[in-house]
């Protein structure tokens, strides 16, 4: 299973992270600790939203939509 994932900043609300893993239990934390360059300073994080996917393409293919225009429009207008 494979799992897109939004992070949202505790201290930097409009800040969001859109990321893709096979661990969502395992990856959420390593941004908390620091351990991803893009994510580092805008630590805490909180998991806002995920969805799982059996297949990793469409979990890549579908995480890439969300970091698009239309797709930060999405989620803007369904998560806040």
């Amino acid at each position: 299973m494979w799992y897109v994932y939004i992070l949202r900043s505790v201290e930097f609300p409009e800040g969001e992270y859109v990321g893709a893993t096979e661990d969502l239990k395992r990856r959420a934390p390593e941004h908390n600790a620091g351990r991803s360059t893009h994510t580092a300073k805008f630590r805490p994080w909180k998991l806002i939203w995920y969805c799982a996917f059996p297949d990793k393409y469409k979990a890549l293919e579908f995480e890439k939509y969300l970091k698009s225009h239309s797709g930060r429009a999405f989620t803007k207008k369904r998560l806040s």
